[in-house]
């Protein structure tokens, strides 16, 4: 999988290192100079691209037309809105993620400007603490994740395999249940003729082969390179 992260601050490095180690093929933007210099010492020259994301130049460098995902973590808002927008009509990648900065402009990560998945730090942080103080389901949710069962999604390109069909037609193997479908902001509960769509967001709890062949049903036909990321 091929991945443009705009930004090279300690979260994107940390992603970037994670993401190599997985094999996929990383991009970093990014235009201090003294985030830079530590961008070198941390990853491969190849992947840092020194530069505005927001210079058409610059972002032209990066490869986009060849993303299958867009990730903004700079720290202005501003800038991960727009890059997320570009990145989304322009270049087309299909999956775009983007920081939020300031809750307080969550409201405004949403797809009209391109983005699929805001990281809002705020609500992550706040989420965790509940969790940790609950003692109902999310913490059965956690340990599942920790075991050979992992919660996977996936939105469906125009050329994937599942686009037109129905669930009982797709031969999914048994230990890949699929759990919800995210439809233009509405919750689709999956049954044997469900049919899906482009666009569509489908959540799985499944284990590591259930996850390569849910995967493959549902990526694009012409990404061939798409890897399994998911850990279990």
């Amino acid at each position: 999988m091929f991945v443009i992260i705009a930004g090279g601050g300690r979260t994107s490095t940390y992603l970037a290192r994670n993401l190599l180690k997985q094999d996929h093929t990383v991009r970093v933007i990014e235009s201090r100079p003294k985030v830079i210099s530590s961008l070198h010492k941390e990853l491969p020259t190849e992947v840092v691209i020194e530069g505005n994301p927001l210079d058409p130049s610059i972002f032209q460098y990066a490869k986009p037309e060849k993303a299958h995902v867009f990730v903004a973590v700079t720290t202005n808002d501003e800038e991960n809105l727009v890059l997320c927008y570009i990145a989304r009509t322009k270049y087309n990648i299909n999956r775009t993620i983007a920081r939020v900065n300031n809750p307080h402009n969550a409201w405004l990560f949403n797809e009209v400007f391109g983005v699929d998945v805001p990281v809002n730090h705020a609500e992550i942080m706040s989420s965790l603490i509940e969790e940790e103080m609950s003692l109902g389901d999310m913490m059965t949710l956690l340990k599942l994740r920790k075991g050979n069962y992992a919660l996977v999604e996936e939105k469906i390109p125009p050329k994937a395999i599942a686009i037109g069909k129905a669930i009982k037609d797709l031969n999914l193997p048994e230990q890949c249940v699929l759990a919800a479908i995210f439809r233009k902001g509405e919750v689709v509960m999956p049954h044997g003729n469900t049919v899906f769509e482009v666009g569509d967001e489908v959540l799985a709890i499944t284990d590591r082969q259930g996850a390569e062949q849910f995967q493959k049903v549902f990526s694009d036909l012409n990404n061939s390179d798409i890897r399994l990321t998911h850990r279990f």
